[in-house]
């Protein structure tokens, strides 16, 4: 069986690949001719790890290819998977469909025989039926079927959550469709992994709850970090004291700054948009969004506060810049609002990221100072601040940073320390939910 993968961004290439390690032949497929030579030297558009191990061992192995000529790999797939961008759509934050019936298009063209199109992408409800009536128009008599297979894959961790997934989502009407999608997830389904078989639009529509589900409970335990400050409670206690009910779970309990990403904050939005279009408003999911958006600008206020009510002419020092360790990805990172803010408010910004500082540099004002580990961002720094918890910073050497530091301050935005330890080193710390 070969499929062609349209789209070699983060769902599209890690799918790809992951599919390839399952025994499948796959054709990953990109106009951007730059990224598939890259793709072709084993050069990674996106870090995530053991990616490029993976990339690199199913290309030898003839399983997997990459090329800018979508006619020919569509021609020879028996599924054609759609796993282009779908951002926030400029003035009304709307999911942009443009690059899906763009794609719907061109697959259109090249179909050749019986071929299940799969959108991959996030997209909204009745969006597999927009594409299914593209393809009709452009091929009246052609066969195919639109099945909709959404991704849950988590950056940093996104190998393991293709190949040992907690469900595999597949919306189709068509007994042919889903024979071809349970033959292409047969070594999950070798695993006893659960396959929940949905309608279309209930496919379409798991992917957004689910996602708007989780930025929910991050939100709801950021809230009650707030407080929990107020009335002198540990956020971290409160948390484990409701994950441990089975029917709340400990995931996503974890306080910090406010989600950020390439999901979240677009799907959030994208579901309220859609909801209000049929006239169901979900007024929990729009007061999440709400909630999120003021999170993020709020929390240069607690480095301000740290400076004693001002940083303008001072220094600060800012550990991680990517919405979530063991990844590059910068979009909608709760750093972004505040570097902002810092660099309005008058301070000299010096930050440090293992991966995430060419996205920064695109995002960030241009005066901010990028430096080569994380000590190199402190010496005279009136200030340091936690953004993102890389596990190198859970274990800097506090009596380095103590003597770097112009004074000892520290601002944890991810509770990395423990503030009874921070406070015996003589730093003035400040964390949340604490």
């Amino acid at each position: 069986m070969r499929i062609a993968m349209i789209g070699t961004g983060y769902v599209g290439l890690v799918s790809g690949t992951c599919f390839s390690e399952f025994g499948i032949h796959v054709t990953c497929v990109d106009k951007d001719a730059r990224k598939i030579d890259l793709l072709g030297d084993n050069v990674m558009p996106i870090y995530e790890p053991g990616l490029d191990e993976l990339v690199a061992a199913n290309v030898e192995s003839g399983r997997l290819g990459f090329t800018t000529d979508l006619k020919s790999a569509v021609a020879e797939a028996d599924a054609v998977f759609i796993a282009v961008g779908t951002p926030s759509r400029r003035g009304d934050g709307h999911a942009d469909l443009s690059y899906v019936y763009a794609a719907a298009e061109e697959i259109a063209d090249a179909m050749d025989g019986y071929t299940v199109v799969v959108t991959k992408s996030t997209v909204p409800v009745g969006t597999g039926d927009e594409v299914e009536r593209i393809i009709r128009a452009r091929r009246p008599d052609a066969e195919f079927d639109v099945v909709s297979n959404p991704e849950f894959l988590r950056e940093g961790s996104a190998i393991n959550d293709f190949m040992r997934p907690d469900r595999v989502v597949i919306g189709t009407e068509s007994e042919r469709a889903r024979k071809v999608m349970k033959h292409l997830y047969r070594v999950l389904y070798l695993i006893e992994t659960p396959i929940v078989f949905t309608s279309r639009r209930t496919s379409e529509l798991i992917k957004y709850a689910g996602n708007t589900f989780l930025a929910t409970k991050i939100t709801f335990i950021n809230e009650i970090a707030d407080l929990c400050e107020k009335v002198g409670a540990n956020v971290h206690d409160v948390a484990k004291g409701i994950g441990l009910d089975g029917r709340i779970g400990k995931k996503f309990l974890h306080p910090g700054p406010g989600y950020g990403g390439s999901c979240f904050p677009k799907d959030t939005l994208a579901l309220v948009r859609t909801a209000r279009d049929y006239h169901a408003p979900l007024r929990i999911v729009e007061t999440v969004v709400a909630v999120n958006d003021e999170r993020k600008k709020a929390m240069a206020q607690r480095v301000v506060a740290a400076c004693g009510g001002s940083v303008s002419g001072k220094t600060v020092a800012v550990l991680g810049l990517t919405f979530k360790p063991n990844t590059d990805d910068m979009r909608d990172s709760p750093a972004i609002d505040i570097v902002k803010a810092l660099v309005e408010a008058g301070a000299t910004v010096r930050a440090f990221d293992p991966e995430g500082m060419d996205e920064a540099r695109k995002l960030l004002p241009s005066d901010v100072e990028y430096c080569r580990d994380a000590y190199a961002t402190m010496p005279g720094a009136d200030v340091l601040v936690i953004v993102t918890e890389w596990n190198e910073f859970r274990a800097l050497d506090l009596d380095k940073v103590k003597a770097l530091l112009k004074a000892p301050a520290l601002v944890d935005l991810r509770n990395v320390y423990e503030p009874a330890e921070m406070t015996e080193l003589g730093f003035t710390y400040s964390s949340i939910g604490r």
